[in-house]
């Protein structure tokens, strides 16, 4: 496992308006690791990983002070918005196919980056299809509909669709709260696969979840983060009070 750091997040403070979503968030993410985001509702996980695709710009009366820093360059200053989209892929709770083609939804995102080659596009849909451990059940019906497949290979779909512009960050937005139990057990598999290669970030509600797939879990209570450490650590031997009482079911 790479010990370098993929993301750096300092002193960041967000507002909606006159309300602070975010407090004083310093928060290191590693390379090729999955880091999961947990605590209770509005705590503000999907606020911060929002941050790390400029999500937030689309929101007015939002501001955002501090930094964050992909690769040691600035998100919001030295890298425009489209090319930090296409480093930071999403991919969010509730599967967003477009109304087109299983083949399509794959191709749309090199397409807009300029491929247009035939060969090229089949070779990048077969190859993010089996990345994301669904190519032997759409390889038959690529020119269907995506939107005709269950909601756990929509989403793996999603997943794939994400990888075709070839990211390095891949975050996700509670991908698996609408999944049957085995859709979500392919999906996490997936994750853990996929780190060998990308860097993921995840939102998840279910502890369960972060326990197995993550290398490293951030705890998240009125938009500050209460305590983060190695996964293992937060859930066997939480060094913040809160943490152990929300662990341990006392709140939720």
């Amino acid at each position: 496992m790479s010990n370098k750091y993929k993301i750096e997040i300092s002193d960041v403070n967000l507002h909606y308006g006159t309300f602070q979503a975010l407090t004083d968030i310093n928060l290191n993410i590693p390379e090729r690791q999955v880091m999961s985001f947990i605590g209770p509702s509005g705590c503000g996980k999907s606020t911060l990983l929002k941050c790390l695709n400029r999500m937030n710009d689309l929101i007015e009366n939002c501001k955002i002070e501090g930094q964050f820093l992909l690769d040691g360059q600035d998100m919001y200053r030295d890298i425009e918005v489209t090319s930090l989209r296409k480093r930071v892929g999403m991919v969010f709770q509730k599967s967003n196919l477009f109304p087109m083609s299983i083949y399509d939804n794959i191709a749309y995102g090199p397409r807009t980056h300029g491929i247009k080659k035939r060969s090229e596009l089949d070779e990048i849909v077969e190859t993010c299809l089996k990345q994301a451990a669904i190519w032997d059940e759409c390889k038959d019906r690529l020119k269907k509909s995506a939107l005709g497949m269950s909601g756990g290979q929509q989403q793996r779909l999603c997943i794939a669709r994400a990888l075709a512009v070839k990211p390095e960050v891949i975050l996700m937005d509670e991908p698996t709260s609408a999944l049957d139990p085995i859709s979500t057990q392919k999906v996490e598999e997936l994750c853990v696969e996929l780190k060998r290669k990308y860097t993921i970030v995840i939102v998840t509600h279910n502890m369960q979840q972060a326990m197995r797939i993550a290398d490293r879990t951030a705890f998240f209570l009125h938009g500050k983060i209460e305590e983060e450490s190695t996964t293992d650590r937060i859930f066997n031997n939480p060094q913040n009070e809160k943490t152990q009482e929300y662990i341990g079911g006392q709140f939720g």
